[in-house]
């Protein structure tokens, strides 16, 4: 029998089960999660181990499953109405970020070249979908969307479905300063970043280049950004060992356990990422003092408008730069970008390209 619960985290993998086993670790006050998938197999055994990691760090979180039929908003719907979640976790993709790494087909080498953003139609749909699920279960929840918030989150928010931010990327660099500056109060260090700025810190620091993330300390912003943290680097992997335990303050927040400081991505659909507030279990921006709202969004929005994809006022999604020669190179249709309206045929088109280049 599927349960209610506080949190449902929809999906089953890596990222998902970091989130999971973080929160099981981290929850300081009573906790209901239920673990949303497919996998009945998989499912089983991160309840077991999630709930074992809270005997062990004697947290009151409980875990439960509720399988999910992704097919449609309608299928999703029925998971949601019955564990009516306060805060629904969105982490199951069709195009795992490793993709950015693997270079063993040419759609992985086309997204090395071109960027991530042209993997958003696959990030965005499952999240769109379980989006427009929570509007036919009738459930008003905080909607946390972790595939790629940096772009997709402003699909799905251009598409009117509810969308309160994404969780990684922006923090992994906030934390990571944070950790190295011996800082443990959260709100001393305050960082503007895109998913774009994370890639030259996977590589020695004598290799990177490029914008650097803005970044503020004790409310002065620093200019040698990579002078200041050159002894820090990140795996050339996926960071999920930072990025999914960003997740469990911005959750417990969300449901009003405690007001936070933080760094999220997307929030509100907004492209790249900001510090945040989260008093009452409303999110909203909490930026330096030195710099406005509109600012911080040109600055994030500055490296879709070069090289990536944006979403115009009107729902239009635009392939920029490399991105859109990649695309053009393969099929010119499908590099003219697309409406958000039109998401999901969208992916019929792009998932019959990444096919035939071995993806």
């Amino acid at each position: 029998m599927v349960e209610k619960c506080d949190v449902l985290v929809a999906g089953t993998g890596a990222f998902a089960g970091r989130v999971i086993f973080d929160l099981a670790a981290g929850a300081e006050k009573p906790l209901t999660v239920a673990i949303g998938g497919r996998n009945p197999d998989r499912m089983d055994w991160l309840r077991t181990a999630a709930n074992a990691r809270a005997a062990i760090f004697g947290r009151q979180a409980a875990f439960s499953i509720a399988p999910i039929n992704w097919e449609t908003p309608e299928s999703i719907a029925e998971t949601i109405a019955a564990t009516q979640p306060r805060v629904i976790v969105q982490a199951a993709t069709l195009q795992p970020p490793s993709v950015a790494h693997a270079g063993d087909s040419e759609w992985s080498r086309m997204v090395m070249s071109g960027g991530l953003s042209i993997t958003s139609v696959f990030q965005a749909l499952l999240s769109a979908r379980t989006a427009q699920a929570m509007r036919v279960a009738g459930v008003d929840a905080a909607f946390i969307n972790c595939c790629y918030a940096d772009v997709a989150n402003g699909i799905i928010a251009a598409k009117g479905l509810p969308m309160t931010c994404g969780v990684g990327n922006v923090a992994i660099l906030a934390t990571m300063f944070e950790g190295d500056l011996g800082i443990r109060q959260p709100g001393h260090v305050k960082v503007l970043a895109h998913h774009h700025n994370l890639g030259t810190w996977r590589g020695p620091a004598a290799e990177r280049g490029g914008i650097p993330p803005r970044t503020w300390i004790n409310g002065k912003e620093i200019d040698d950004v990579y002078a200041r943290f050159a002894h820090l680097r990140l795996t050339r992997e996926s960071a999920i060992d930072i990025s999914g335990c960003t997740a469990v303050p911005v959750i417990v927040a969300l449901i009003g356990h405690q007001d936070r400081l933080c760094h999220v991505p997307g929030p509100d659909g907004l492209p790249g990422g900001y510090p945040v507030n989260i008093e009452g279990g409303v999110l909203s921006l909490d930026l330096p003092e030195s710099v406005t709202r509109d600012e911080a969004i040109a600055w994030n929005r500055q490296f879709e408008d070069e090289n990536g994809l944006v979403v115009e006022d009107d729902g239009q999604v635009v392939c920029n730069g490399r991105l859109r020669a990649q695309l053009a190179a393969h099929s010119p249709e499908l590099a003219k970008g697309f409406h958000v309206d039109d998401l999901e045929t969208a992916y019929v088109d792009l998932l019959e390209l990444r096919r035939k280049l071995g993806g």
